[in-house]
Formats: C-alpha cells, structure tokens, sequence
C-alpha cells in the first residue's frame, strides 16, 4: 500500500512542478508597444494611443503643445504640416512612435508650407512645363495665341537662348514675406515691350524670345517684400480684348506683389491668376502687354506651370 502511494505521488508531484513552471512563462512581461490611429476634422485631431503593457504616455503634437492623456483631442491654430509624437512607457521600457499629419490644407498652406515653414516655401519655373502650358490670349477665356506650341514643349525657353529663366526662384513665407532670387546673371524673365517703355530696354539682358514679346532683364529684388494671396475674386484685367478695355475673371485665386515684385513674368501687369495648386505644383496666369499700339493694355498670357524646389 505504501509502496502505492509513493508511485501515486511522483505522477502528482511532476504535473504540480510542471503546472508551476507554465504559469511562471506565461507571467514573463511582453514587450511594450504603440501604435498611433487618429482623425482630421478641420484643424482638429483625434488621436488614438493603441498599446501594450503601457502605463503612462506623453504627446507632443509638434506645435509646442504636449498631453499625458491615452487618447487625446487636440485643436492645431493653423492649417500645416505637423510631426505629433508618441512616448510610452511601461513594463519593458520606453516606446516612441511618430506620425506625420496634414491638417486643414489649404491652398495658402499649399503655397508657403504652413506656420512650420521656418524657410518659406521656394518655386521655380518647371522645365519640362505640363501639358496645361501655353501662350494665351488675354481674352475671357484664355484663348491659344500659338497652336504649333500647345501645349509647350519641355525647355521651351533654352531653345530660345534664355534657359537662365528656370533658374529663378520665388519663396513664399506664411506670414506674408516674400523673397525672389534672381541668381547669377541678375536678370529676370521679362515682356519685352514693357522694357522697352520702361527705359528704353537699357535693361534687357537677352532677347532670345523677342519674336513671341519675351526677354530678360536686369532686375533687384525688393528687400522686405510681400505678397497677399485671395482665395476668391472677380480680377479686373485690363485688355484688348474687352469691353472698355477690361477684362473680369470671376472666382479666381490671385497673388499679387508688393513695390514692383512680382511671380514668374515682370510685365506692366503684377498681379496673377493661381489656376492650381498641389503640395509639388502650381499653375499661374500672367499677364503680358505685347503691343506698343495699346500698351499698357494686355495683348497675352503666359500660362505656366511651377515646382517645389527641394
């Protein structure tokens, strides 16, 4: 009987040990972990902490702004781009997670970065031009002027002896500053009649395009400049084409200059049309007085494409 209980007692003895030594894996910690889900509504996130064997977490929400808060609601002051941060901690260590997030992006953000553009944003005149690209007429409805050139080919202007017109580069700053860069050779893409009027064309540096009206002169850019962009306008022309010599695009975007700044084109006419816009991208519209007959009228337009500069 003794002898029974003895064999009895190991089987029992081995499960208990057994058991125990499970149940001590199964305690062992997992590692810590997060991850990030959230929504946009406007200017507003809701942010989701998704974690594990986690017990304490802090936000930054990359506008100066912080929250120990799981799941925290934050309201951004400005439309931009933001880098909210993550840092949990728990049984394991120290976890941090990052999300980029692009909050109520408007065509203003689009144009100059946002409040976190320290440097602005920089655009240069694309070489390769987009299949938008064309001469127009300074008519209501933008009318082709040159057939045989829409939409115009890549490097248009270097075949015109002036490729220095893709170097330029125009920065926009979220405050309203401008900056215009007009590099090496000081001289900007320019209409050639308004040249020649201004000063007789003492300033034109090259007229390779003179048989479409084009050219480039020396120009300084104005220190302290600004721009101001409207979403939404009815922008009064003026124009051969119209009636009294007046032109009206209704419902248009517009950027327009301070002193004699300008975007792109330096013509008698500053102010421009923003047809597009995307974070990489945008379309404008400028204006250009070709004739000396009816200077300072406008005759053509330039519609062209620009790029980010990087």
């Amino acid at each position: 009987m003794k002898q029974f209980r003895l064999m009895l007692f190991g089987p029992v003895l081995l499960l208990t040990l057994l058991f125990i030594s499970c149940s001590e894996e199964q305690k062992v910690d997992l590692p810590t972990s997060a991850i990030i889900h959230y929504s946009i509504v406007d200017k507003q996130v809701a942010f989701t902490a998704l974690t594990h064997n986690a017990n304490s977490y802090a936000w930054d929400f990359g506008d100066g702004e912080t929250s120990d808060e799981k799941d925290p609601v934050h309201v951004y002051a400005g439309g931009g781009y933001y880098t909210a941060i993550l840092t949990v901690s728990g049984g394991t260590g120290t976890v941090t997670k990052t999300v980029e997030l692009a909050v109520a992006i408007t065509p203003y953000v689009l144009l100059t970065g946002g409040p976190l553009a320290t440097n602005g944003k920089t655009w240069k005149l694309n070489s390769a031009h987009s299949k938008f690209d064309y001469f127009a007429n300074a008519d209501a409805t933008l009318t082709t002027f040159l057939p045989a050139y829409t939409p115009l080919p890549a490097g248009i202007f270097g075949q015109l002896d002036m490729g220095e017109v893709y170097l330029d580069t125009y920065t926009f700053h979220y405050d309203g500053s401008y900056g215009h860069d007009v590099k090496e050779d000081n001289a900007a893409f320019a209409g050639l009649v308004n040249q020649l009027v201004y000063n007789g064309g003492a300033d034109i540096v090259n007229a390779g395009g003179a048989d479409f009206g084009l050219c480039t002169a020396i120009y300084t850019p104005n220190a302290g400049a600004t721009f101001t962009f409207v979403e939404k306008e009815n922008f009064a022309v003026p124009s051969v084409y119209g009636p009294g010599g007046i032109v009206t695009y209704n419902d248009v975007s517009t950027l327009d200059f301070s002193g004699t700044e300008f975007v792109g084109f330096a013509d008698f006419q500053r102010k421009v049309i923003l047809q597009d816009i995307t974070s990489n991208s945008m379309r404008l519209v400028m204006f250009a007085a070709l004739s000396p007959d009816y200077f300072p009228a406008n005759t053509h337009a330039l519609v062209l494409t620009f790029e980010v500069v990087n």
